[in-house]
């Protein structure tokens, strides 16, 4: 069974190996310990599929709770068809965040733009009145 260290898994997924170690305080993964201190991480293929759902999550934007949820649900016996659903239930409430998000953006680029519209054609009366 293949195994792996934490600059293993650093250097391929091109993350710090303090990230890995902040995701497995989270519960997200869960290394074994090996050597005479019990110091070293040794991750299994599933742990290395965890590490690469949960920057799958990060990428998306979810929360580390929801990734978490997606991460427990990966590795339970669950039927599949309720972890998918319950999948699409955290990207349709990402999605509706996002969506607002942008709203919110656009509605601000426009009030910029007014106040922006409105400096240039007080700048151009100063001119003209000089």
């Amino acid at each position: 069974m293949a195994t792996y260290t934490i600059t293993e898994l650093a250097k391929e997924f091109d993350i710090t190996p303090r990230a890995i170690r902040f995701y497995e305080d989270q519960g997200l993964i869960s290394p074994t310990r090996d050597g005479p201190t019990g110091r070293n991480r040794v991750y299994t293929a599933r742990e290395r599929t965890h590490l690469k759902l949960t920057l799958r999550g990060k990428r998306l934007g979810l929360s580390l709770s929801d990734i978490k949820s997606l991460v427990d649900m990966y590795g339970s016996p669950k039927d599949t068809e309720v972890q998918l659903q319950s999948f699409l239930q955290v990207l349709a409430r990402h999605r509706a965040a996002l969506e607002q998000q942008r709203e919110d953006i656009e509605i601000m680029l426009a009030e910029i733009s007014a106040h922006e519209e409105e400096s240039q054609r007080l700048l151009a009366e100063q001119a003209g009145g000089k």
